[in-house]
């Protein structure tokens, strides 16, 4: 394989495994803008990962299985919300108890509906044609060959949920709910619904992460697959400073990580697979470490509230 193929395989995986992340990582942001911290956001991928699956095995339509993540997603994060906002639960233990019950859940309906344990059956994935003057394209054409749906959905749900928070009326009550609730209170936002909004928006968003890692990738649902992204797109909703456009940023540079070490092999570079391995979860320590104290979250992030509290 010559260098210029090689660099067009590394983007378009960089890309694919984005995409997962960012989806996760913009669920992130609106929930934490309003004022929650979202934890769970891997537990809810893992769910979204096993519904979208189970979606398409029940109907043959990855669409289908798309909406089931999305649901799915979305009521983990209502339940999260529920504690989290009308309980005022500790956020951050909510949102764990909703990571172990997630991959629990999980593996008990793989074992109910597929009668066998570790995976689901393969099912009719989301299928990506473009047409074929522009694979003809050089370089640009092998680039977007090597995408899917949902890496472009990534990237324009990006910019939308950019222009959403700052240039918009809904966006400016949400990140006032998130900066000062009380004073948003006395202005006539309702505090409570912005943060359900958010927050079940948050879990829409992580289950649709969780659509794109199987039937968007491998159309089959493994225990363990999420390894443990939720948590990495938390790290780049941190590094971000919890901004759509420096989340998504953050995702392509632990992408990056993850593409090298699936392209290791035709780097033709003597370093033991196990280095590859780890690359992104340094990557992760390192933002985290080197830029956490130079981020800003949003005043009440994490801090409940309660009515007519000053």
């Amino acid at each position: 394989m010559d260098n210029a193929g090689l660099i067009i395989i590394i983007i378009a995986s960089t890309l694919r495994m984005a995409t997962p992340l960012i989806f996760a990582g913009l669920g992130g942001v609106f929930s934490e803008r309003a004022g929650v911290v979202n934890v769970g956001l891997d537990g809810m991928m893992t769910i979204g990962a096993f519904f979208a699956v189970f979606g398409s095995y029940i109907t043959g339509s990855p669409l289908v299985g798309i909406l089931f993540a999305a649901i799915a997603g979305g009521l983990l994060a209502l339940l999260h919300a529920f504690l989290s906002i009308h309980l005022r639960a500790d956020q951050v233990i909510s949102g764990t108890a909703i990571n172990l019950f997630s991959t629990a859940f999980a593996s008990f309906l793989i074992f109910k509906i597929f009668k066998k344990g570790g995976q689901t059956d393969i099912v009719t994935g989301l299928s990506y044609n473009i047409p074929a003057a522009i694979k003809e394209i050089p370089f640009i054409g092998p680039l977007i060959g090597g995408l899917n749906w949902f890496v472009i959905l990534a990237l324009i749900l990006v910019f939308v949920s950019s222009f959403v928070l700052f240039k918009t009326p809904l966006g400016l009550r949400i990140r006032a709910v998130g900066e000062h609730p009380s004073a948003a209170d006395t202005l006539g936002i309702s505090v409570y619904k912005t943060r359900y909004l958010c927050v079940i928006l948050s879990g829409v968003l992580a289950g649709i992460g969780g659509a794109a890692l199987s039937i968007g990738m491998t159309p089959v649902y493994k225990e363990g697959m999420v390894s443990g992204r939720g948590f990495i797109a938390l790290a780049a909703m941190i590094f971000g400073n919890w901004n759509p456009k420096g989340t998504m940023w953050a995702c392509l540079l632990f992408a990056f990580g993850n593409a090298l070490e699936i392209n290791a092999q035709s780097l033709a570079l003597n370093i033991p697979t196990e280095i590859y391995t780890m690359i992104p979860y340094i990557l992760t320590m390192l933002a985290l470490a080197g830029f956490v104290g130079k981020t800003t979250a949003p005043a009440a992030d994490g801090v409940p509230y309660e009515k007519g509290q000053r």
